[in-house]
């Protein structure tokens, strides 16, 4: 393999790390996001007249729950991710990579679980 093939195999490795932690990054900001915004919401709601007693904290509760771990598997992302990068870059040298699907599997049902969690409370909060 030319030594042009691998620098070009080295750059897409870098690519592809970085867009895993923007991806983790995005993770972490929305876990973020959720953890603050429901209490935003509550205290607002009950500000304009929509409830008359104040948040009872048991949907902030949940809210920060599924915050925080957003939070968490977003940091935990992050370094399967440089673990992915080292893995792809001593391949790339060795001249035997081989594609591995575990961490693309993992985000693939992660981010469809958050989906199908967002979904579930929007039916319910309209229904």
């Amino acid at each position: 393999m030319s030594n042009n093939q691998h620098v070009t195999d080295h750059l897409a490795n870098e690519r592809t790390y970085l867009a895993w932690i923007r991806t983790s990054l995005g993770i972490m900001a929305f876990g973020f996001v959720v953890e603050k915004f429901s209490f935003f919401i509550q205290q607002f709601a009950h500000f304009i007249g929509k409830t008359e007693e104040p948040p009872s904290g048991i949907i902030q509760n949940y809210s920060s729950l599924f915050g925080i771990l957003l939070v968490a598997i977003g940091a935990l992302l992050c370094i399967f991710a440089f673990f992915k990068f080292l893995r792809a870059e001593r391949q790339i040298n060795a001249e035997n990579y081989k594609s591995s699907l575990l961490l693309d599997t993992f985000l693939m049902i992660f981010v469809f679980s958050i989906g199908i969690v967002l979904l579930a409370y929007l039916l319910k909060s309209t229904i």
